[in-house]
């Protein structure tokens, strides 16, 4: 039986949060893992299903419908204007350009530290190129990674699952929720995905924390907009590319991994667990 000791208020309060947000969580989840299942299926003896080019990236559109759907199942047009207003957001324009740019910098700086500690320097071409799509300059592989994953993903646990998790905790333990939901999306991608299949438990715990600190900086950019879902699309997508060009071995990786982990650590000092927001957000 429910029950609830903060009184009626609060009580209806959360239940009123709490069911669009399961909604959208099954939404996300059963939409991803269905049209990811030609690539996994074998795992429950299912085969010859058919498999379309870049399947793996019509999966990340997942959080985006569940989104779509979820808003207007629950706060119609009104609701879904509202969403598609934030997509489209590309202010604050010095927030736009910390998405853009960051990425490439810290990937810049691990660069410096593995020629400083290897001497093996990079060709300025493995910036700009994919090893997974060779055949995609870069403008193409950033469309493809902000249409995809960065877009397909943050409208849904940013522009959707954030704003109301804040409604009842702080933005730090939000981010904190938030990255649970967020892991538990991606098994699949275990039985399937390069870089995924060959994760022992180290890797696995290390690729927790790295989601926890990306969802502190995009928590961060969020709330730091004023809800603008395509800013932190921007920075998903430069994230993925930083860490999955051609220039990125392991140890640049690593490196990149200690550089990103130490800016969210900062990021919760300077701008505080509560609001990690230069400017206190109305929830």
């Amino acid at each position: 039986m429910f029950s609830c000791f903060n009184g009626p208020y609060i009580c209806n309060r959360k239940r009123y949060l709490m069911k669009p947000l399961i909604t959208f969580f099954g939404l996300a989840y059963a939409i991803s893992w269905i049209i990811w299942l030609p690539l996994y299926g074998h795992i429950w003896g299912i085969h010859d299903l058919p498999v379309l080019p870049y399947h793996h990236a019509l999966g990340g559109l997942g959080p985006l419908l569940a989104s779509l759907l979820t808003t207007w199942i629950f706060l119609k047009n009104d609701g879904v204007k509202d969403l598609a207003k934030r997509i489209f957001q590309t202010r604050p324009v010095d927030y736009l350009g910390i998405a853009l740019i960051s990425p490439f910098a810290l990937a810049l700086l691990a660069v410096v530290i593995n020629v400083l500690g290897s001497g093996k320097t990079v060709g300025m071409q493995a910036w700009f190129a994919s090893r997974e799509f060779p055949e995609f300059d870069f403008p193409v592989f950033f469309l493809y990674n902000l249409l995809f994953f960065g877009l397909g993903e943050e409208a849904g646990w940013r522009g959707f699952a954030l704003p109301r998790f804040q409604k009842n905790m702080s933005a730090l333990w939000a981010s904190v929720v938030l990255t649970f939901f967020w892991a538990i999306w991606h098994w699949p991608l275990f039985f399937y995905r390069p870089g995924y299949t060959g994760m022992d438990m180290a890797g696995i715990i290390g690729w927790f924390l790295s989601l926890l600190t990306g969802s502190v900086l995009l928590t961060w950019l969020y709330n730091s907009s004023r809800g603008s879902i395509f800013i932190c699309a921007v920075f998903h997508a430069t994230i993925d590319i930083a860490f999955t060009a051609d220039y990125a071995d392991q140890h640049i990786v690593n490196y990149m991994g200690m550089l990103i982990t130490l800016w969210g650590i900062a990021t919760i000092f300077v701008f505080k667990p509560r609001h990690l927001s230069a400017e206190r957000i109305i929830r």
